[in-house]
């Protein structure tokens, strides 16, 4: 079993859960375990057909029946390599699905954990407050203006004369 099989099935075992069915880490891992299955039978398949291909022009014309035979059994194996391939793309089409929508449900988790934490930070505010606050800052900044634009005027000290 592969490192990303165990990590998907969380090291427990392989029977469904009794809520409902089986988790999407299950399901995942027992989709991974039939595309390895189907593509070791794929192989399989492969060699057989080279193995008819060759069986037949060892055969030849010498021996036209085992040949025949041979083609026929090359094409029956294709034929099985066929379905095993629209098997395989509807598996990796279902295993991408479940993988998707595993992932949406976890970001929705983690928004919903995100919004409870702000809604957390902002229970103790009130919008008059943080509207009054404001107006203080802007008072404030008001004064500092002053202070500093009176301290950084040149001092009158000879300038005017009083005729």
């Amino acid at each position: 079993m592969s490192k990303i099989s165990k990590f998907f099935k969380g090291g427990g075992s392989a029977a469904p859960r009794s809520r409902g069915g089986p988790s999407p880490q299950e399901a995942l891992a027992r989709l991974r375990e039939t595309e390895e299955m189907l593509s070791k039978k794929q192989e399989y398949l492969e060699t057989r057909i080279a193995r008819e291909l060759a069986a037949a022009r060892q055969h030849g014309t010498a021996n036209r029946r085992a040949a025949l035979q041979a083609l026929k059994r090359k094409k029956r194996y294709e034929k099985q390599l066929s379905q095993i391939d629209g098997t395989l793309s509807t598996i990796e089409f279902q295993r991408e699905a479940l993988e998707n929508s595993y992932t949406n449900t976890e970001v929705l988790k983690n928004m919903g954990y995100a919004a409870q934490a702000m809604k957390k930070a902002h229970e103790n505010m009130d919008l008059n407050k943080i509207d009054d606050l404001m107006q203080d800052i802007i008072e404030q900044q008001d004064v500092a203006q002053e202070i500093s634009d009176a301290i950084s005027n040149r001092a009158g000290f000879g300038d005017e004369f009083d005729e």
